[in-house]
């Protein structure tokens, strides 16, 4: 009686268990080892599935070059401007430059007219030539005592005096004529032959471009990488896919309490003067450069949190290692910690991984994922 008990109990396990897969595949029910949160992987590796290591895709460690930059925007501005002026009133002459021309250091710009002031100078040098005879003829007179002391110092006083006015005459015939300061492209004319200006007149405008400056903001939190010298790259919407080479050439001294950035000023060569000031520019500075860098792909990596960690194959099993990530790139980053150049690392099947677990190579890739 007991054997055909348990015979029947066996029966009505076995009709049971078939009647589960039968309703499960039915309803879309997991079996039992997927409802107790088992993955295929895992059962094999308990026993409960087919056995046999998991399949995976790996790509080595690879070492290549990085670099890190920072984006911000900035302004052109030449590397010396000022607005011409007069120092003194006066009525323009003539006007010696054209818009828009290239002009050197100490170019006649304006000539203001010079007409009164320089009858007034041709008088001082009669004045002084006049003074200067007085004196020779003295001097030579003195060595037989018929004129006093006193009256050859009087004499030489006069002399320095015309001296004095003659020099005086030729300073202010001298700002008649307003110069450029420095080398440089003068802008649009505001004066006309004939107009009487008066001092800080605005007559036109000069800008050094041979070589312009372009000032960004970058966070704080950069500073400490900031270099003078650093390599600057920009670009602008004006010239579609040029880019600019500059380097860093100031840092401010100064955090801006407002904005939680400094303010630094770049150099750019422009001998073909494409850079014109007032320009708007989006900049690259670099902050790092490392020649080594070890990078992998970025689907490798499986975060946790604010740690990240990966699967490498070591010994025909899955190793999880705790990495420390640096720089992002286009479908890769950079690992600054946790790998070693060339070590062979899980980019495709970590989701059925856990540590330690048996996995066979299916595939290497050489580049990267995408």
């Amino acid at each position: 009686m007991r054997t055909i008990t348990q015979v029947a109990i066996l029966v009505v396990l076995g009709s049971a268990g078939a009647g589960w897969h039968f309703y499960a595949d039915k309803l879309g029910v997991p079996p039992p080892a997927q409802l107790l949160g088992l993955q295929p992987a895992q059962q094999a590796a308990r026993g409960g599935g087919p056995g046999g290591p998991v399949g995976v895709i790996v790509q080595p460690v690879r070492v290549a070059p990085v670099v890190e930059r920072v984006e911000s925007v900035g302004t052109v501005r030449a590397r010396e401007a000022v607005t011409i002026t007069s120092k003194v009133a006066g009525i323009v002459e003539t006007i010696r430059f054209t818009e828009g021309q290239l002009v050197p250091a100490g170019e006649t710009l304006v000539q203001l007219d010079a007409a009164a002031l320089r009858a007034e100078l041709d008088q001082a040098r009669a004045l002084l030539d006049d003074a200067r005879n007085q004196l020779v003829r003295a001097r030579q007179l003195q060595a037989g005592q018929t004129i006093a002391a006193q009256r050859l110092e009087t004499l030489e006083a006069l002399a320095r005096q015309a001296e004095g006015r003659v020099r005086q005459a030729d300073a202010r015939l001298e700002e008649l004529r307003v110069i450029a300061p420095f080398a440089g492209r003068v802008g649009l004319r505001a004066v006309s032959p004939g107009a009487l200006i008066q001092p800080g007149t605005a007559i036109t405008t000069l800008d050094d471009t041979a070589r312009v400056r372009v000032e960004f903001a970058v966070p704080e939190v950069h500073l400490a990488r900031i270099r003078v010298g650093s390599g600057v790259t920009a670009r602008s919407n004006a010239y579609g896919s040029r880019r600019f080479q500059g380097t860093v050439a100031v840092i401010d001294t100064r955090i801006d309490p407002a904005t939680r950035s400094v303010r630094v000023i770049s150099e750019f060569d422009n001998s073909d003067e494409a850079l014109r000031p007032g320009l708007f520019l989006t900049v690259e500075l670099v902050l790092e450069e490392r020649e080594r860098a070890l990078l992998i792909a970025e689907e490798a990596i499986d975060p946790v949190g604010d740690r990240a960690f990966v699967f490498v194959v070591r010994d025909g099993r899955a190793r999880r290692q705790e990495v420390r990530l640096g720089l992002r790139l286009p479908g890769e980053v950079e690992v600054r910690e946790g790998l070693n150049a060339g070590e062979p690392v899980v980019v495709r099947g970590i989701q059925r991984l856990r540590n330690d677990l048996p996995v066979r190579v299916v595939e290497t890739l050489t580049r990267p994922t995408s």
